[in-house]
């Protein structure tokens, strides 16, 4: 068959629109499963329409200096991640020169806020993954900064994407009136307690019940760490993190017309798709507000723990962070 010179220069200008179009993506840090993961999604051959022509092309390595189950990892998912042909580079800088958006990786919260400045300075919209920062002064310095800068920011766990929680978000459930949700609830003794990996489940929570907490208590014992919040118009809800025993991810929603279980894990998929969107659009899916107000939560919890259980009040804990961010970013 004969393929005429109008059919080739038409063919060579959808190919050069396509790569053109298509988004490069940096990864900071390769201390966590997510970078792997992430990449395979977005690199995968043929393309997911749904993943909107984005493609990770560099990553820089680090990461965490000092978590050790987050440092072993990195020779092993740097290798890994070579393999999927994307260029490793030896810094952020040289990063941020090859790319047009970042994924923030980096498992360990205490390097963020350095991080991201670098990210905010050189104008990329940048995926923060959990946890933002490893205490809530740092999750607020970074949000405070990225508006300063004015560049896009999203943050969000995969658990609010749970399978159930369309359902719980439509008409038919009606108003939601409480939930229960539960995570596996490790604890790393540098971050705020439930930011190591509570924060899935408090992020559950949150895709249920929205903003508004107005206070928390919480227990601990080393079977399972115990969260309770109580929102301005009344409603409580629950989160249980797991520490020993069958573990896993779930919830239920209590509702005006429905009771309703949050379904299963629904894997990274959801989120990417997010991302993607986010990435093209430069708008977050999730208010920022909301974000810092589910850190804020986990905060009151880890305050009210120290305090023997007693209730504290989310105000009070966002005052003292705010304070605390001024000083940070003052440095």
């Amino acid at each position: 068959m004969r393929i005429s010179l109008c059919m080739i220069a038409i063919l060579f200008s959808a190919l050069t629109t396509l790569a053109e179009d298509t988004l490069s993506i940096g990864i900071i840090g390769l201390d966590t499963s997510h970078a792997i993961a992430f990449t395979k999604e977005f690199n995968q051959a043929p393309s997911q329409p749904e993943l909107a022509n984005c493609r990770v092309v560099a990553a820089y390595p680090y990461g965490s200096r000092d978590i050790e189950s987050s440092t072993s990892r990195i020779p092993k998912y740097t290798e890994a991640i070579k393999a999927m042909d994307v260029e490793i580079v030896d810094s952020i800088d040289v990063l941020l020169k090859k790319v047009d958006c970042v994924l923030l990786e980096t498992n360990d919260g205490k390097p963020h806020l350095e991080q991201a400045l670098a990210v905010f300075k050189a104008g990329k919209p940048v995926f923060i993954d959990k946890p933002v920062g490893s205490n809530l002064s740092e999750v607020v310095a970074i949000y405070r900064a990225a508006k300063k800068y004015d560049v896009p920011m999203f943050s969000s766990s995969s658990l609010r994407y749970i399978s159930g929680i369309d359902a719980i978000q439509s008409s038919d459930f009606g108003d939601v009136l409480g939930c229960q949700t539960y995570s596996p609830c490790s604890l790393e003794p540098s971050h705020t307690d439930l930011y190591w990996y509570g924060i899935h489940g408090v992020e559950a929570l949150y895709a249920c019940m929205g903003p508004g907490c107005e206070k928390v208590r919480h227990e601990s014992t080393p079977q399972a760490e115990l969260a309770i919040g109580q929102w301005q118009d009344q409603r409580l809800a629950t989160f249980r993190g797991i520490k020993s025993g069958k573990s896993g991810y779930g919830g239920i929603a209590f509702g005006e017309k429905k009771v309703l279980p949050l379904g299963d894990y629904a894997g990274y998929k959801p989120l990417l798709v997010q991302i993607a969107k986010f990435f093209r659009t430069h708008e977050s899916p999730v208010d920022p507000a909301e974000t810092i107000e589910l850190y804020a939560f986990m905060q009151a919890a880890m305050e009210s723990k120290n305090q023997g259980g007693q209730y504290v009040s989310i105000a009070d804990v966002m005052a003292k962070a705010e304070q605390e961010a001024d000083a940070l970013l003052a440095e």
